[in-house]
């Protein structure tokens, strides 16, 4: 039996372990939690390291990326990734760059989601680069959000042209600073602020990104939204129901109630290939996402 283990700077109360056969393989996935601790984080992969699979990375990224070559590399992810020298590692991204825009086209070419001239709020396009340019490329009106959830600056991006340019002027800074400042960790994945920033959803029909960034501002009114994410628990999607939200999207399969987040899943490409992260290539992403044949989750919640 394969063994991956997501160890995730976010709260142990969305721990999670299944099993599951995958292209005919039995896999036991497991999610663990240290409350935001990185030092915690890296002594869980240490302990770890040889005795499973792959590990996924999770509550941060390695590498953010927005349509370039350049990635910027953030700084407090670098030593938990160092941790593990045994057993392959990564953060998700090849997944993000390769699903999750397969992902919207799959959506708009079966008709399962109308994006036409529909307005899009997407918490991230720096985390969410290849799903954004799918919502642009599909019609949509995209309202990005990257100054608004990871700066607290209410200021929407509009163009993905100007987020590359912002990009290039304040990553290098911004990758150094404390992740903590920049996305909910720990304990801070269960509180929400819905009265700051909640003009932003109410004015988009599709709400699209991390759900720790869509959860960090949510309003208590989502009637006729349509959330595209994943990292979802069976108590995040009561909320959203209870909200009124109109239909749930997961990028992510579902597996006992729950959508793992996207270093799970490359976790497991990484295993299946027999490959360290950096032999993948995009290609290779692609061919095994084929042969997985994920389908998207799509809930009708009212």
């Amino acid at each position: 039996m394969k063994r991956v283990v997501s160890v995730s700077i976010g709260s142990d109360t969305r721990n999670k372990r299944v099993e599951s056969y995958i292209l005919g393989e039995k896999f036991r996935i497991e999610r663990i939690g240290t409350n935001g601790d990185i030092n915690k984080a890296i002594e869980w992969i240490k302990n770890l390291d040889g005795k499973v699979d792959a590990f996924g990375m999770g509550g941060i990224d390695l590498f953010l990326t927005c349509g370039t070559r350049k990635r910027y590399v953030l700084k407090e992810a670098v030593p938990i990734m160092k941790a593990a020298r045994i057993s392959p590692i990564v953060d998700g991204t090849g997944v993000k760059n390769t699903l999750e825009g397969r992902i919207v086209n799959y959506l708009k070419n079966n008709k399962l989601v109308e994006f036409e001239g529909k307005k899009v709020l997407v918490t991230s396009a720096m985390d969410r680069y290849k799903m954004t340019e799918a919502f642009v490329q599909g019609g949509c009106d995209v309202l990005i959000g990257d100054l608004i959830f990871a700066l607290g600056i209410p200021v929407p991006i509009r163009r993905l042209e100007t987020l590359r340019k912002l990009a290039g002027l304040t990553m290098p800074l911004i990758s150094r600073m404390p992740f903590k400042m920049l996305y909910p960790t720990g304990e801070k994945q269960l509180q929400a602020n819905p009265d700051r920033f909640g003009k932003f959803y109410e004015e988009c029909d599709i709400i699209a990104g991390d759900y720790h960034y869509i959860k960090k501002y949510m309003p208590e009114n989502l009637k006729n939204k349509t959330i595209v994410t994943n990292t979802i628990t069976e108590d995040d999607v009561a909320v959203l129901k209870s909200k009124g939200a109109s239909l749930l999207v997961t990028t992510t399969p579902q597996w006992e109630g729950r959508s793992f987040g996207t270093n799970v899943i490359e976790a497991i490409l990484v295993s299946l290939a027999r490959k360290k992260p950096e032999e993948l290539s995009e290609s290779d992403y692609y061919r095994m996402l084929d042969e997985l044949d994920f389908k998207p989750r799509i809930e009708q919640l009212n």
